[in-house]
């Protein structure tokens, strides 16, 4: 990587809130999955016209370690040296991607979690790996992409599974804050990419022995209920998305295992970070928790930030 290209990098003694206006922002460790989500920012930067932020979490000064190379090893060794070089390569891979895009890689102090967390605020968009190179490989989904889809303050894209190019993209509906404010992202996604948008709800009279519900509705209305649900979703973002057409699927079952389903081929799924039900307290609900970790495609979580 030339001295030019370096330059082009910035290093922060520590996170900081944005700059310049609306971007968005990708986090890179060097691992595979993250290089996939620095090509998806690119992409989704270039069809935004916004400027592109690589970030990479220095962490070592946190240690007090030495971080130049040793007097007797190569001149590409060294702690800051080595985290240069991953920035840097982030940096050509998404110039690579959007050739017209504005990308800047910044080396900021401090730890993943905290680094982009921060950095986030302002971003239009945050994407991420669905794994990095922590100490536990086996673990599915890392905890940056976990706290960021709960806690960030925009729409959050986890880059996971395979992405079908020619596949829809799944927004999941159920009437919820959270789903309203999801139907926007979808509909603007599906709008970029030139796919065609399924509108799914997923219903079932009953998810367990504990569900009272068959008690006080019968199915047909428990299923007339989920299509007045669905068709009001769709009815107020086709005034303000009049260009782009959803197919809505009314699916009887549970949210998890019907969405799962529907990522299979889907080149996006859309959710919110919380459906209807469940603990109040909880930032991150289960079924949004269910797609992180095993869907089959990319998926984004959004969260309502109206108030």
């Amino acid at each position: 990587m030339g001295r030019s290209e370096e330059r082009a990098t910035t290093e922060r003694n520590g996170p900081a809130g944005a700059d310049g206006g609306p971007f968005v922002l990708v986090g890179t460790d060097g691992s595979p999955s993250a290089l996939r989500a620095v090509e998806a920012a690119a992409r989704e930067a270039g069809q935004r016209g916004l400027r592109l932020v690589v970030a990479h979490a220095f962490i070592w000064p946190l240690f007090r370690v030495d971080l130049e190379p040793s007097l007797y090893g190569p001149t590409e060794s060294g702690l800051r040296r080595q985290a240069q070089i991953v920035l840097d390569t982030a940096v050509a891979r998404a110039r690579a991607v959007a050739p017209g895009t504005e990308v800047s890689g910044e080396l900021i102090s401090g730890e993943p979690l905290v680094v982009l967390a921060t950095r986030a605020r302002g971003a239009d968009l945050v994407v991420v790996g669905s794994r990095g190179t922590g100490a536990f490989g086996a673990v599915m989904l890392g905890s940056v992409a976990v706290h960021l889809a709960a806690h960030a303050e925009c729409p959050v894209l986890v880059v996971r599974g395979r992405e079908e190019p020619e596949g829809p993209v799944v927004l999941a509906v159920d009437g919820s804050p959270d789903s309203d404010a999801a139907v926007d992202f979808a509909f603007a996604e599906a709008r970029a990419r030139g796919a065609e948008l399924v509108a799914v709800h997923a219903w079932a009279p009953s998810s367990g022995p504990a569900d009272l519900t068959p008690l006080f509705q019968s199915v047909e209305e428990v299923h007339a209920e989920a299509g007045r649900v669905l068709d009001a979703a769709l009815a107020r973002a086709a005034a303000r998305h009049p260009e782009t057409k959803a197919e809505p699927r009314l699916l009887r079952g549970s949210p998890r295992e019907v969405l799962l389903g529907e990522s299979e081929g889907a080149q996006l799924v859309v959710m919110g970070a919380r459906g209807r039900g469940g603990f109040a307290g909880l930032l991150l609900g289960s079924v949004s928790q269910a797609l992180l970790h095993h869907a089959r495609c990319p998926v984004a979580v959004v969260r309502n930030t109206a108030g």
